[in-house]
């Protein structure tokens, strides 16, 4: 329609397609809530009933063409789906704190964390971020298959020392260890300026490699202290930490030098563009390849909050470092402290000071 019936209709026309499109995802939400509460309890049943986990398969054999015959409208009930309801439910059924997690996500994608992803520890991190960040079923899959979380568990950072226990979890959790940059047209062989335009080039695809919830508020972010200039190679924005994020990239090896001139950046940003109710600025050192002592050393007495990373521009098997993983219990918690806290207030968008770009 060209023109307006009355004067405002077409205002009117936007409010209303807005509250439907939100009427159909709360629906949406609900009969998922729904379906999984059915499937969990489906799975109870099985398995409080079912004498020897033998005869396991043919039980749902039997159900499946038994619900079939029963409900011919509905689907969900193959043999494999309903053999996968018990499994969900033995899975989960002794962990109270993943259990209200399950039915916040759907199906497909609680099978894909089931299937995949054999440590609690491992499936609560997945189940939290898929309904934290809103990951689709690709999404949580490319997740999973790149190790993000080994490359959170693994990460170098001294922010045990220098971050406030309520922001700790949120922290730790805003820096990984490796980043994939496989989305560049780069070769093996490029140099800094090279690698910071292909990433500025492709923000978005960079942002979400980042963690989801940065925004972008320059490159080569200029800073003038005592009549000199300095330029910080990427500045985000972190939304739920509500802090500046530097970010330096270099091309080679992880030199001590590297955690000196981020201290006096941070500083700088913390004087100079900080706002008072900003928390303190923290940096991410971006390298080629790293040496992990040489790193803990270089952290060890810096009184800000720093984190070195690596990355790389093609997909490969990631180091596991598996010596050096804290504890199942210290993961919980750090699972627990990174999403839980702040209620409202951590769900608030950022004043308008920086474009949203991702997450």
């Amino acid at each position: 329609m060209s023109k307006e019936i009355v004067p405002g209709y077409g205002a009117l026309l936007t409010d209303i397609k807005q509250r439907v499109r939100a009427a159909q995802y709360a629906a949406l939400r609900v009969v998922n809530k729904e379906l999984v509460a059915l499937y969990w309890d489906i799975g109870r049943m099985i398995v409080e009933r079912q004498r020897s986990a033998g005869h396991g398969d043919a039980i749902a054999e039997r159900l499946a063409l038994d619900l079939r015959a029963e409900f011919p409208a509905l689907t969900g009930f193959s043999r494999r789906n309903i053999f996968y309801m018990r499994q969900f439910y033995l899975a989960y059924r002794n962990d109270a704190k993943v259990q209200p997690l399950v039915a916040q996500i759907a199906w497909s994608q609680n099978l894909i964390v089931l299937q995949r992803c054999k440590e609690p520890c491992e499936r609560e991190f997945y189940l939290r971020m898929t309904a934290k960040r809103g990951w689709t079923k690709t999404a949580l899959s490319q997740h999973i298959e790149g190790g993000t979380f080994r490359k959170y568990l693994d990460n170098q950072t001294n922010f045990q020392d220098s971050v406030p226990g309520k922001l700790l979890g949120r922290a730790k959790l805003a820096v990984k260890d490796e980043y994939t940059f496989d989305f560049l047209e780069l070769g093996e062989e490029h140099s800094e300026r090279e690698l910071e335009r292909a990433l500025i080039g492709k923000v978005s695809r960079f942002l979400a490699e980042m963690g989801g919830v940065f925004t972008f508020a320059g490159s080569q972010y200029r800073l003038e202290v005592d009549g000199q200039e300095y330029f910080i190679d990427i500045l985000l924005y972190h939304r739920h930490l509500k802090c500046l994020v530097a970010v330096e990239l270099k091309v080679g090896e992880f030199m001590p030098e590297y955690i000196g001139k981020m201290q006096f950046y941070l500083a700088a940003l913390d004087s100079l563009v900080k706002t008072p109710e900003e928390n303190p600025s923290i940096g991410i050192v971006i390298c080629k390849s790293k040496k992990r002592m040489i790193v803990e050393y270089s952290l060890r007495e810096s009184k800000k909050p720093i984190g070195v990373s690596t990355y790389k521009v093609f997909k490969a098997v990631p180091d596991k470092f598996k010596g050096e993983l804290p504890s199942p219990a210290q993961v919980s918690l750090l699972i627990e402290e990174g999403f839980g806290g702040g209620g409202a207030s951590a769900a608030k968008e950022p004043r308008g000071k920086y474009l949203v770009l991702a997450g």
